[in-house]
């Protein structure tokens, strides 16, 4: 039986990804940091909690790292943890750069040092392209980072490929464009939309407040997109590959889709603010698979309009079982008011 160790087994794409290893037959490990309020939801989610195996550790801590490597003995090392929002990453900048940029290092480390034999996949980003002149972003598109968070990313993916190139480990960096599902956290554009849809709906709320409503992303589905993980860590010769839909659509057209679902007026409902723009914003991001498609035989199923409607309806549906008293893992009912949060992106509109 083959093992994998999962870094994030607790975020949207470690519990996908968990759950389509399990069902091949691996033994799944999974770091998690500890909190006093667990954050499982997701595995129990999707009925895998008890199946997988929890390991505590911390990216800015190298002997956790270590210990995960040694308990796991994985044949596949899949680094998905990071601080991965970027509107956070502006205001946590160090931490950024510690946790989703030195903490690749400190993963490859133990990996190069402990089961130098395994596979190891790095999730990079479509972020890491920024603010570039490209309308389509492949492989050999030049990288502009825009954001702390793609800055430290950047760094993530040039080392992955220095420990490959270096070190003859067997390093992939997935450099996935933007991928969503019910799953997907609430800071989150698509996923805040959805849920405020659904709460509108009910009457539960009466707006939701965005910032940019004209950047365009390339938005696909997690659960298809871990896929690709797997298989890219199954070939020949580790390669970097852009993973994506090679269709754009922006906020405003998430919004208005979402809303029009569910029978409401997205403009009615949708206040721009300006606390919620970044210091700098990528405004376009679309991505050519190609690669994919040709090497590993990967391609998008599920498109814009469906996932939305899928989104949408997950949360009408977890809002209409949650108001009629029952009770089951998920993460809205504690979701903090975000107007009450004050940040450093606050005092910059001040």
């Amino acid at each position: 039986m083959k093992s994998a160790l999962i870094t994030g087994i607790t975020g949207q794409d470690g519990a996908y990804l968990a759950k389509f290893l399990l069902d091949k037959g691996y033994d799944v490990f999974g770091t998690y940091r500890r909190l006093s309020t667990p954050n499982f939801w997701r595995l129990q989610y999707l009925d895998v909690f008890d199946r997988v195996n929890l390991i505590p550790a911390d990216l800015v801590d190298s002997s956790s790292i270590e210990e995960a490597i040694r308990i796991s003995q994985p044949h596949e090392v899949y680094h998905l943890a990071a601080q991965s929002f970027v509107g956070t990453s502006f205001e946590q900048p160090v931490g950024a750069g510690d946790i989703t940029g030195l903490g690749v290092t400190r993963i490859l480390e133990a990996v190069r040092t402990i089961k130098p034999d395994a596979r190891f996949y790095q999730a990079s980003t479509s972020e890491l392209f920024g603010k570039g002149n490209a309308v389509v972003q492949s492989e050999s598109t030049p990288f502009q980072p825009a954001s702390p968070y793609s800055a430290a990313k950047l760094y993530g993916y040039w080392v992955t490929r220095i420990y490959r190139d270096g070190y003859g480990i067997f390093a992939c960096n997935g450099i996935l464009f933007n991928h969503e599902s019910p799953l997907r956290g609430l800071e989150f554009v698509t996923r805040k939309i959805s849920n405020a849809a659904a709460k509108i709906k009910l009457g539960i709320d009466k707006d939701i407040r965005l910032g940019n409503l004209d950047a365009k992303r390339d938005w696909g589905y997690a659960q298809e997109y871990v896929e690709s993980m797997w298989s890219m860590l199954q070939q020949d010769k580790p390669e970097d590959y852009v993973i994506a839909t090679n269709e754009t659509h922006s906020v405003k057209e998430f919004a208005e889709l979402a809303f029009s679902l569910l029978g409401l007026d997205w403009e009615k409902h949708v206040i721009t603010d300006k606390k919620l723009l970044r210091p700098l914003d990528v405004q376009l991001l679309q991505g050519d698979y190609s690669k994919a498609q040709k090497l590993i035989g990967w391609i998008p199923k599920l498109k814009f309009k469906g996932l939305v409607e899928l989104m949408v309806k997950e949360d009408l549906n977890r809002w209409e079982r949650w108001l009629k008293g029952e009770r089951f893992p998920w993460d809205a009912p504690n979701y903090p008011n975000e107007n009450k949060i004050l940040s450093r992106q606050f005092k910059l509109d001040r």
